[in-house]
């Protein structure tokens, strides 16, 4: 993967999320700030939190890929600071960017933590970097971003690495049984359209099947948010479980995610997988990549390519 060998930092851009009971409310007005989600929806994504112990894992599980981050480099020789900075909650990006630009970083390396790029997982981190940058001043670090890393064989590696811990405990004659549904966050069809979202998420799920041998497999949503008047992805995770025959075994992949935080254990391990028993429907959920070595390996492959020396 080429690179410009000028960076001397490393910021990691994530999502966040509530780490108490009283954070879900303020974090979620941050999430949908001017965009309208009906107030219905809203209640029910905070009885999710409520019901996975009032709180996310999604920081506390991210700040484990950057130590395991950190941890690689080392050994491979290379020593840069490495910061975590949230769109939505605490560590935020600008005081991510203070603490890289205190240890001396001028141009860091922007890796955004989603493999799939549309405006909501790409523009928008970028949009509010730039936003950061512009409340800091011009001590801030510059920032540059990687290529496309969808298709990456250590980010496909992980993912089937992932699927095979799942299959482990499968019979053969089960396993002759298996569907894979890969899963990613859906969005509206008018935001898909200008975006390669889709794509990437197909031909990163037709590399990890191909890998593995699988040809029974396809792409599913979850999580739609916005207004239900809007066309957004589909099929619905649920819907393309209704539609399995009873002797299929369903091997959820939850290939959009990089962490099993509120979206993957509510969405998928509650609410998907109770539909699924309810129709006679054997259901396995895959881990996400989270801090698979394989993962680490490819995050540390794309830094180096970027930090200089």
């Amino acid at each position: 993967m080429s690179g410009s060998g000028e960076c001397d930092g490393i910021l990691l851009i994530g999502f966040g999320g509530p780490t108490r009971h009283d954070q879900i409310r303020p974090f979620l007005d941050n999430v949908l700030r001017g965009r309208p989600v009906p107030p219905e929806r809203y209640e029910e994504v905070v009885r999710h939190y409520e019901m996975m112990g009032g709180r996310s894992p999604y920081n506390e599980l991210t700040m484990l890929q950057a130590g395991a981050l950190r941890e690689m480099l080392e050994r491979q020789g290379v020593r840069a600071p490495i910061a975590v900075g949230m769109r939505n909650w605490e560590p935020y990006l600008d005081q991510a960017m203070t603490t890289l630009g205190r240890a001396g970083a001028k141009r860091v390396l922007g890796f955004v933590l989603a493999a799939h790029r549309c405006e909501a997982s790409w523009e928008r981190y970028q949009q509010n970097v730039r936003d950061a940058q512009q409340k800091l001043g011009e001590s801030t670090p510059a920032v540059e971003y990687p290529e496309p890393w969808h298709a990456h064989p250590r980010f496909v590696a992980a993912n089937v690495a992932r699927v095979r811990e799942s299959l482990a405990g499968l019979s053969a004659d089960e396993r002759g049984r298996v569907h894979l549904i890969f899963t990613a966050h859906s969005i509206p069809v008018s935001m898909a359209a200008k975006s390669p979202y889709v794509e990437q998420l197909t031909e990163s799920s037709r590399l990890v099947a191909n890998v593995l041998g699988l040809s029974s497999w396809s792409l599913a949503f979850q999580s739609r948010s916005g207004s239900p008047r809007d066309p957004w992805l589909e099929p619905d995770i649920k819907t393309a479980l209704s539609k399995l025959h009873r002797e299929a075994i369903a091997v959820v992949v939850p290939i959009g995610f990089l962490c099993d935080h509120v979206e993957v254990l509510y969405d998928l391990d509650v609410d998907a997988a109770a539909l699924a028993r309810d129709s006679g429907i054997r259901f396995v959920r895959a881990p996400t990549v989270g801090d698979h070595p394989e993962f680490i390996a490819m995050m540390a492959e794309v830094a180096r390519a970027h930090l200089r020396g």
